[in-house]
């Protein structure tokens, strides 16, 4: 199983949204490696499910239920979407002033690459992360 971090302003789609909703497909990504990032996901993968902009911070945890497939609303194939489902909170919200003044963190894509709306998380990282949110790995 892989590892991600998937990002949302929370005023255009929260964690709680994510919640009611049970699942949703994850669109708007127009970004050539976020779209890389997201052909390469699997079913079964995990993501963080992080709040951009406002927040900052990682509030949860999915799990991708479909796999890259076309966007009937988009012209170009290299953008399309995955399907995710809430698996669980975290105990405690990871700011990313927290992950970035975490050292074993340093070389994270959310860090290196902050504008990256899909992003590969190494298991170190997962783990290390897990035990900042209090959650199991």
């Amino acid at each position: 199983m892989a590892h991600w971090l998937v990002k949302s302003e929370p005023a255009k789609y929260s964690w709680d949204q994510m919640v009611n909703d049970k699942r949703t497909h994850w669109d708007g990504v127009h970004n050539f490696q976020a779209a890389l990032n997201m052909k390469a996901m699997k079913e079964g993968d995990r993501a963080f499910f992080y709040h951009s902009n406002e927040g900052k911070e990682i509030v949860g945890v999915v799990e991708i239920v479909r796999a890259f497939y076309p966007n009937p609303d988009e012209p170009s194939p290299h953008f399309g979407l995955i399907d995710v489902a809430p698996v669980m909170p975290v105990k405690r919200p990871v700011t990313l002033a927290e992950m970035k003044a975490t050292a074993a963190l340093k070389d994270m894509a959310l860090i290196r690459q902050s504008r990256l709306s899909v992003c590969p998380v190494t298991d170190a990282e997962w783990g290390i992360v897990c035990k900042m949110a209090g959650i199991a790995a």
